[in-house]
């Protein structure tokens, strides 16, 4: 069984938008809501100015602290390591998107449900890969298989010595070159 998991090469995103774009024709969001937000850190004095730009989603945390808080227990994890939501059982509460330390939910405000990046469950399920990493056009973004060491994202981890963004938040399945 895969546990999966993402790796994005800040160094290399030149802020296109074309994952969140993709992001939001796969999983037909409106214009106005997206699992992708970005965050830019400028560094340095002038004229020596360094621009990183940081894509930021759902971490699929190894111990979500969105699934805990769930009194319904729609938000779960599942074999893979994908953190999703059952839409079928979501009330609306908010306590996972208060919980999230990477507001990284959204609440669709025509259903309730609150809504994340679901690592395009439906298209890794076809052996295909996310939106967000087919559609980088700089090839920032890697996804697969955080258990086997001769994945392509193991390698690129050990290589690169990608880091997840907030340590200190514990263990996500999303790592970071920076």
């Amino acid at each position: 069984m895969a546990r999966y998991g993402m790796m994005i090469d800040t160094s290399k995103c030149v802020g296109c938008y074309a994952c969140r774009v993709s992001c939001q024709m796969q999983n037909e969001l409106p214009v106005e809501v997206s699992f992708i937000k970005f965050h830019e850190i400028e560094t340095g004095v002038f004229p020596n100015v360094k621009n990183e730009i940081i894509p930021v989603q759902c971490q699929h945390c190894e111990d979500a602290p969105c699934e805990s808080v769930c009194p319904t227990k729609a938000t779960y994890t599942t074999e893979e390591g994908i953190v999703l939501v059952d839409p079928e059982k979501c009330i609306g509460c908010k306590y996972c998107m208060v919980a999230c330390p990477y507001q990284a939910r959204t609440q669709d405000h025509l259903t309730g449900v609150v809504e994340k990046c679901r690592f395009c469950v439906d298209l890794v399920a076809e052996g295909k890969q996310p939106a967000c990493v087919s559609t980088c056009i700089s090839t920032a973004r890697i996804f697969g298989d955080l258990d086997d060491p001769n994945s392509e994202i193991s390698k690129a981890i050990i290589k690169y010595n990608a880091k997840p963004l907030r340590q200190d938040l514990g263990k996500t399945k999303i790592y970071y070159v920076r």
